[in-house]
């Protein structure tokens, strides 16, 4: 197939396109929804995973269909606004046109990670380079979408919960203070509830500033010591303990793992290569640790499902899968499978939570208010009978 010259093509060209688009369709690059789709990555330094998936799918089809890798990263960086992926982009270009491999050049840019680098490193091995960038963008669009059901299935709930509890501390930090004056002036006995109401309200005003300053340091601390092991550890074990979430968060990272492995199986990747580089990319602790193991044993000539089954983490279905899929020889497809099977329950179980949270939260901000308010007009009630 004949290579595409853009040499000629020029930047107000690509402006001007852009322009006529926006007055065809009546939108601009940027609007609301793109905004709140926007995916952002914190502290790794490396793309999101939004800018990743983007880079993959475009870069895929430019190569399945016969362009050259320069030609193709020149195309993908004429639609490159921000000048800093341009750079990354450009540097990767200048490496591979230096006679780099993909693979190094991407290692060289630092943005990727190291599972991806291994991932375009076996296509470059075995010819497939083009359809490893397909599975890649594949795997980083079923992340996102997944990620994105999730935060939209929790978001109302959260932003309720947040405003019942800032409704609950505004009344006892500023207004029952209020009324503290009013008994104190009238005197006598308060009802054992308003006493201890006021009791709350006076603890939450002497410790509000070192609750805050102990909080922020919390933060802080857990923040800087996020990817040690002890903390990773410590984290995961905790989450695993709490009823609910941790079945979800489980099923989360199992998803992940098994969707992983496809990938990894599609490229006839070598069962023991496929679990050094998910060790590698896997960030939960219970996962990394029996991946390791698992290893170990693999080498010795177990094979994965007995090693699996010595983890309490991975469920007894998804062993029998695995193991079926041994005797058949059709990982992929199994693994597969059970992506999608954990996927659809995580979307199912999430959205009930959203249902079930909604009005318990309700009733729970409006149970809280009544308390008060009965227990701030008590007195006055038993006051106004004394009169």
């Amino acid at each position: 197939m004949p290579k595409i010259d853009i040499s000629s093509y020029k930047k107000k060209d690509n402006k001007r396109i852009k322009t006529s688009t926006i007055q065809q369709t009546g939108k601009s690059d940027f609007d609301l929804m793109s905004f709140l789709n926007k995916d952002i990555s914190f502290g790794n330094g490396q793309l999101s995973d939004k800018k990743k998936e983007e880079f993959y799918l475009e870069f895929s089809t430019l190569l399945l269909s016969g362009i050259d890798i320069r030609t193709a990263f020149e195309l993908i960086l004429i639609d490159q606004n921000q000048q800093k992926r341009k750079n990354i982009f450009d540097q990767i270009k200048d490496d591979v046109i230096r006679g780099e491999n993909l693979s190094n050049a991407i290692k060289l840019s630092k943005k990727f990670s190291n599972y991806e680098i291994q991932s375009i490193r076996i296509g470059e091995e075995t010819g497939k380079v083009g359809e490893i960038l397909k599975e890649l963008a594949l795997y980083y669009k079923s992340k996102i979408s997944q990620r994105r059901k999730i935060i939209s299935a929790l978001t109302y709930p959260i932003i309720v919960l947040c405003t019942s509890l800032g409704a609950v501390f505004f009344m006892l930090k500023f207004v029952v203070p209020m009324f503290v004056d009013v008994f104190n002036r009238f005197g006598g006995e308060l009802p054992w509830i308003t006493a201890w109401i006021l009791k709350v309200s006076n603890f939450i005003d002497k410790t509000f500033g070192i609750t805050i300053l102990l909080l922020i340091a919390v933060i802080v601390f857990l923040y800087y010591n996020r990817n040690k092991i002890w903390y990773r550890k410590w984290s995961s074990t905790f989450i695993l303990k709490i009823p609910v979430v941790s079945e979800i968060v489980r099923k989360i990272h199992l998803a992940r793992f098994a969707n992983t492995m496809r990938l990894l199986m599609s490229t006839n990747t070598p069962l023991l290569q496929a679990i050094q580089l998910i060790q590698q990319m896997s960030d939960f602790y219970p996962i990394q640790q029996s991946l390791i193991a698992t290893e170990q044993m693999i080498t010795r000539g177990e094979t994965l499902h007995a090693s699996l089954e010595l983890f309490d983490f991975y469920p007894k279905k998804m062993i029998q899968l695995i193991k079926v899929g041994e005797e058949v020889n059709k990982l992929e497809f199994f693994f597969e499978k059970i992506s999608q099977q954990y996927t659809e329950e995580i979307e199912y179980q999430t959205s009930t939570i959203s249902t079930i949270l909604e009005p318990i939260i309700i009733i729970f901000l409006g149970l809280v208010v009544g308390l008060i308010l009965i227990a701030m007009y008590l007195p006055m009630f038993q006051m106004s009978n004394s009169f």
